[in-house]
């Protein structure tokens, strides 16, 4: 089993009712990879340095910890993303409140908790987390195209799609016409949007 062929609400389920303890150690490993840089780049947006991140991905880690033992997964209840991002904030300006020379330690979680509601109303902190999340997207959608498309597609898609060389120049590196190119990119394009709507909707 491929880490993308494992869905969304498997995975939670697992960490929610873990089983023997290599299968936990195993679900949070899946849980990172598919999520760390999620995180990561949230934290960056907010100017957080490495070791900071890590601090905040770890608080983040200790909170799903204590939250998921007994959760029921439910899509219907709220998409993940949102539940995924109000511990996010919690974690984050824990941190960055623990940097206030001016606050003392007993009024740190208090005031972490009050900037963490005002940031989840607020429209700035909703599109940074919205940008980040459609990278995670489309980063594992990527991962997934890299297993089934050639070799030579998925370097004519980047140069072309992605890094938007000139199509006469693709083309000429690669022996192919122009036409060629065009229907690779429309071709690698209808499906990694089709691999990003299967992600969304495995995430409910």
């Amino acid at each position: 089993m491929t880490l993308d062929s494992v869905t969304h609400a498997s995975l939670v389920q697992r960490l929610a009712r873990p089983g023997d303890p290599a299968d936990a150690d195993a679900a949070w490993l899946t849980f990172l990879d598919r999520y760390g840089p999620l995180l990561r780049g949230f934290c960056r947006r907010h100017d957080l340095g490495p070791a900071e991140t890590d601090d905040v991905i770890q608080d983040v880690l200790l909170a799903l910890t204590k939250a998921l033992p007994g959760f029921t997964y439910d899509p219907a209840r709220g998409k993940f993303r949102g539940y995924l991002k109000t511990i996010v904030l919690h974690a984050l300006y824990r941190r960055i409140c623990q940097k206030r020379a001016d606050l003392p330690l007993d009024q740190v979680e208090s005031a972490a908790n009050a900037q963490a509601q005002t940031a989840s109303g607020d429209p700035a902190t909703d599109a940074m987390w919205e940008q980040e999340w459609r990278q995670h997207h489309l980063a594992r959608a990527m991962r997934a195209l890299d297993t089934e498309a050639s070799t030579r597609d998925l370097a004519v898609f980047e140069a072309y799609a992605l890094a938007g060389q000139p199509v006469e120049a693709v083309a000429g590196t690669h022996g192919l016409s122009t036409d060629a190119v065009y229907q690779i990119k429309s071709r690698l394009l209808r499906r990694l949007s089709a691999l990003i709507q299967q992600q969304v909707d495995d995430e409910g």
